[in-house]
Parts: C-alpha cells; structure tokens; sequence
C-alpha cells in the first residue's frame, strides 16, 4: 500500500472536484442549477431532507436552487429492513437500481457528487464490494463515510482497487479512540494511508468535540473530499440554527473562499425542531452561505435572512 504526501493528495481532490464542480464540459452541458457563490460550490446532504423519499428530496433540491448533492445511503436502501435484510439486499440489488438513481439527479439538473455508504466492523468483505461498486454506478468519484479508525486500512485497499477516494466522517464521541471526532483521530486513521483515503469533515460535530475546524483546514485541506456546514455547542452541545452555536460558518466558508479549495461546503440540516418546515430552513442555511461568500457581513449579520 503506497502512501502519498497532503500536497500530492490536494491535487487528486482539487483535479477531481474541479472537473466534477467547476468547468468539466459534462458538467456544463448537465446544465446544473447553479449554487456556486464566489468560487464555492454550496449543496447539502440528502439526509437533510430525511423526512421525504428520494424523489421529494430531489424536488427539494430543485425548489431551493442547490445544484449538488452527497447522497445519505439511506435514501437508497430499503427502510426498516433488519441487518441480514439490508446485507442481503446490497448483495443482491442490482447495479441498474443506482443508474436509475443517477438518471434522476440528472435530469433534475442536481450535480450527484458522492454517495454515503458507512463502513462497519461487521460487513462482509462482499459488502465493502458492493459499496465500490454501487458508487461507480452511481456515477461518483467520492464516498463520504462513517465509520471506525481501525477500518481506515480496509477501507483504503478497496479504494486504491476501484480508485474511489473515500472521505471518512467525523462526530463527537471523543470518548471511544475508534471513532473519527478530532484532529488526532484524523491523525491515527489516515497515517500511512494513501491518497484515495481523506476526510469528509463536519464543522459542527468537530466543534461539539472542542476541535477548531479552522485550524484542521488549514492543516488538512489538501485531504478534505467535502464538508458538512452545520452549528453546534462546544462540549458536545446542542444543535442549533446558524448563528446559535460556536462553530466558526463564516471563518470556515471564508477560508474555502479565499484559498479557493475546490471540495464543497454540504449543507447538513440537523437542528429540525417540531414545527419548523425542512425546505424553508435550507433555503435559509443557503442564502446564509450566499452572504458570508459575496457580502462584507460581519457577526450576527451573516445569520440575519428573511
């Protein structure tokens, strides 16, 4: 297993996205709706939209104007099925299932980025299998993943097989050393990996794990696949609307900007409260985006949307 240095990494990602996000001529003539703001492709997590099936979710989509998607598995897989279940539908669900899937988003003008497919401690070597593959069907040249630090390794040698760059997913369970939440669990997963392993980095799990995402990028951009924008608490706090809680959106999307990184910035809404309407609050996470990337605002002005 070869490994390779984070300037050789950034420009696998950067040569990747850019084709996929910024000018690749499929891309244009995909004619995708455009939620580009200053060089910064914004799009959002399909789990956001977890209260609707898959196409509701991509009416979604069209109905804020967000022109990329990182595809949450379980818009894909069957619901409430038990663990053998699923197993045996991955196993067995064929690979036209998926091109169907991608014709949608791209008739639906919704640029289909990655797909999350999290990789546990009790799947089959068929079902790391199944996962490449379903994301070649689908199109993709990412997975975005939850999943263990002792799993970075097998992960990484399917990866270098199917020359699919998988980015590992943080949360904030600092407690247990095989979970993926702070820089240094970055640290230990990815040594000695290759450059089809990197990080798909939450700001806001990151920050509920006393992390400062500003700091990691700048020390990791060149391996980050995309990010998940969302507020949280420090000290394993709440979730909440933007500009609640403690993590640094505007820094984050700022240095995005100024650096011009070409990984998106992936709308993750997890703050849904009785009451409040999914689209609604997106269309607001994106246009907060829309002001920190083309306005001079500052502080509580950034969150400030009709």
């Amino acid at each position: 297993m070869t490994s390779i240095s984070r300037r050789d990494m950034g420009k696998l990602l950067v040569a990747g996205t850019a084709g996929l996000l910024m000018g690749n001529k499929s891309a244009k003539s995909m004619n995708t709706i455009d939620s580009v703001f200053a060089g910064v492709q914004i799009g959002a997590q399909s789990y956001s939209f977890r209260d609707r099936d898959l196409d509701a979710c991509i009416k979604a989509y069209q109905t804020i104007g967000i022109g990329e998607c990182e595809l949450w598995q379980a818009h894909v897989e069957p619901q409430q099925a038990s663990r053998e279940e699923l197993r045996r539908w991955r196993l067995k669900v064929p690979m036209s299932h998926f091109r169907a899937i991608r014709r949608k988003f791209d008739e639906a003008r919704v640029l289909l980025y990655a797909y999350n497919y999290s990789f546990a401690k009790d799947f089959t070597d068929a079902e790391y299998t199944r996962g490449f593959e379903m994301a070649r069907a689908l199109g993709v040249r990412y997975i975005t993943a939850s999943s263990n630090v002792s799993l970075a390794h097998k992960v990484d040698e399917y990866a270098q097989k199917y020359k699919i760059v998988v980015g590992f997913h943080n949360h904030d369970n600092t407690s247990d050393p095989d979970q993926f939440s702070n820089a240094a669990s970055f640290e230990r997963g990815l040594k000695g990996t290759s450059r089809w392993v990197g990080v798909n980095l939450d700001i806001g799990h990151f920050v509920a794990a006393n992390s400062d995402p500003v700091s990691f990028l700048r020390k990791w951009h060149s391996r980050i696949v995309t990010l998940h924008l969302k507020d949280r608490k420090r000290n394993h706090g709440a979730d909440l609307p933007w500009g609640e809680g403690d993590t640094p959106i505007v820094a984050v999307l700022r240095l995005v900007r100024d650096h011009h990184w070409k990984f998106p910035g992936n709308i993750e809404y997890e703050y849904n409260k009785p009451g409040l309407d999914t689209v609604a609050e997106v269309r607001k996470c994106l246009e907060i985006c829309r002001r920190i990337l083309t306005t001079d605002c500052q502080g509580s002005s950034c969150y400030s949307v009709d």
